[in-house]
């Protein structure tokens, strides 16, 4: 049965069949007004129906079945003597499992129903006493449900309604056997709902074999109206591989972003690019699936507290998250597979904040990006990369703003008295001309200040700490990356590699410092075991291969040349 969102004028969660404690603690939340996605599902599910609901990323669908799941729980009286299981979530991921959770528990405050999280990376044993204190709710990722149900800590005898949210990324993630051994575990009385972004064949098959008479709800993108801006802007740059991370880079730089995701196809990738762009002075944290997980845990602390300015994740890593502040995403490649492009980028532009979606894309490429717009129905502006010209001219807009900003302050009586004093002898334009160019380039000494360059010893972990780099947000950054279009590049091959502690910003400094370069003449490095591999601009190779010869690095002579390679 198919159930398009009903578009009533009367939009509030009190409208929708929901206990008045329920209606309560979601307006104590500050939410005013139910998402379509809500709307549509809430009465369906207070019905008792099973349910199909197709939504994106972003579309309130946490709160389209833990509702009605409390609901009903509260109202069914209280829990059973045995304190099983009433009501289980299945999600993909451990950051998801725990954000979920969250939110049911805000939710439920009040009701007297314990929420449990069950997710890999955190104690068994702390699990097992959980549950054996009673949980009414768990929400659980399906390996560990599954470890839980082996070892007969976990009963769901009694589990009344089953929610399996994100269900095609957990099929992606090669859960389905691991679902059908939790589905088959549950009584078949049990109300079930699940929730995809995409409705492929073998999600529709899942539903066919676990679901009764489901009703089917689908959530399309939002339309908007003629002329205004879609809230993700989207533009790819065509860029050689060799030259993704000079240009990932260049366009951090230039766009200035508040936070941003930039997401890579490995965690060699991803490690990789946090290291590039933490030796250039941005405070970068890399999420991937070979971290441990108190890692992971502290890096998304960091982001989500913006102590973080650049998160760099694989696909797998990044499921699940939820933070409204991200204003840009990056694809380090073009994703084959067009779904893949929309989860990524549904990453931004949340809570109604204009996001932009930012992909470098090698020539070969060309194709996805034209099987992406077919898929969007939405244009993605191919643009040249921002030039250093172009990056100079950003940093000027920044200053003119800050004078600006410093002509409608006021207080500028003293300052007064210097300019007639100089009239005398100066033009008054040329002096206004000289006044910008000291605060142009006070505010490049200032960026440039900040871009920290790890001292020796210093490591990822210690800057993890919260010891963030406190650079400008804005425009003005006088840090420039490697001009990756330009093919005057050299690479250089350095004696010393990870088995001695080398590190990027090790590089970078000893370059910048000892042949008394910019950090701009320093392109991508690769740091192997046993030697690092450095791109530097080809005038000045000569010049850094001299001052490294003369210098030490770590505290021990390495042995520099171009690279024979």
């Amino acid at each position: 049965m198919e159930t398009p969102p009903q578009d009533t004028p009367a939009t509030g969660f009190d409208t929708l069949g929901l206990t008045p404690a329920l209606v309560s603690a979601v307006t104590a939340l500050g939410y005013e007004e139910a998402t379509p996605i809500q709307r549509a599902a809430i009465p369906v599910l207070l019905a008792g129906h099973d349910l199909v609901g197709q939504a994106g990323t972003g579309t309130g669908k946490t709160a389209a079945f833990a509702l009605p799941l409390i609901h009903r729980l509260a109202t069914n009286g209280p829990r059973p003597a045995s304190g099983r299981a009433r009501g289980l979530i299945l999600v993909p991921t451990r950051e998801l499992a725990m954000q979920v959770a969250e939110a049911v528990h805000k939710y439920a405050k009040g009701s007297n129903l314990p929420v449990v999280p069950l997710y890999g990376g955190a104690s068994m044993e702390q699990q097992i006493r959980a549950l054996r204190r009673g949980a009414a709710i768990i929400v659980a990722t399906p390996g560990r449900a599954l470890d839980h149900l082996r070892r007969q800590t976990l009963e769901l005898g009694d589990l009344e309604m089953l929610v399996l949210d994100e269900a095609d990324e957990m099929l992606d993630m090669g859960f389905a056997d691991d679902l059908d051994a939790i589905l088959e575990a549950t009584p078949t009385t049990r109300q079930t709902a699940l929730f995809a972004a995409t409705m492929a064949p073998r999600i529709l098959a899942v539903a066919a074999r676990h679901l009764r008479d489901p009703q089917r709800i689908t959530i399309g993108r939002e339309k908007r109206a003629a002329g205004k801006l879609p809230r993700v802007r989207q533009t790819a740059y065509f860029v050689a591989r060799e030259h993704k991370l000079a240009a990932l880079g260049r366009v951090l730089d230039f766009e200035a972003p508040k936070s941003a995701i930039v997401f890579c196809r490995t965690r060699v990738e991803v490690d990789e690019a946090t290291d590039t762009l933490t030796a250039h002075g941005y405070s970068a944290q890399a999420l991937h699936g070979g971290m441990e997980q108190r890692q992971r845990d502290r890096v998304m602390q960091l982001f989500r507290s913006e102590q973080a300015d650049v998160l760099v994740a694989t696909d797998v890593a990044a499921r699940g998250l939820d933070i409204d502040h991200v204003s840009h995403v990056i694809n380090l490649d073009v994703p084959s597979a067009p779904e893949v492009y929309v989860h990524r980028i549904g990453r931004t532009g949340r809570a109604g904040r204009e996001g932009l979606a930012i992909s470098l894309a090698e020539p070969r490429e060309h194709r996805f990006l034209r099987n992406i717009q077919t898929l969007t129905k939405q244009k993605i502006d191919i643009q040249p990369l921002p030039t250093v010209a172009d990056l100079e001219a950003r940093r000027l807009e920044s200053t003119h703003a800050r004078v600006r900003e410093i002509l409608e302050q006021g207080g500028l009586d003293r300052m007064r008295d210097v300019v007639l004093a100089l009239a005398q002898d100066f033009d008054v334009i040329d002096i206004a001309a000289a006044a910008v160019k000291m605060v142009h380039e006070a505010e490049t000494t200032s960026a440039l200040a900040a871009t920290h360059v790890p001292a020796p010893g210093e490591t990822r972990d210690t800057r993890a700490r919260g010891e963030k780099p406190t650079r400008e947000r804005s425009a003005s950054r006088a840090r420039r990356t490697a001009d990756p279009d330009d093919t005057a590049w050299v690479t250089l091959w350095v004696g010393a590699g990870k088995r001695t502690g080398i590190g990027p910003g090790d590089l970078v400094g000893a370059i910048a410092g000892e042949a008394d370069v910019d950090k701009s003449a320093v392109g991508a490095i690769k740091i192997t075991d046993g030697f690092s591999l450095v791109q530097v601009d080809a005038e000045l190779a000569s010049r850094i291969i001299a001052a490294l010869k003369h210098t030490k690095i770590r505290g021990q002579k390495v042995q520099v040349r171009r690279d024979r390679a």
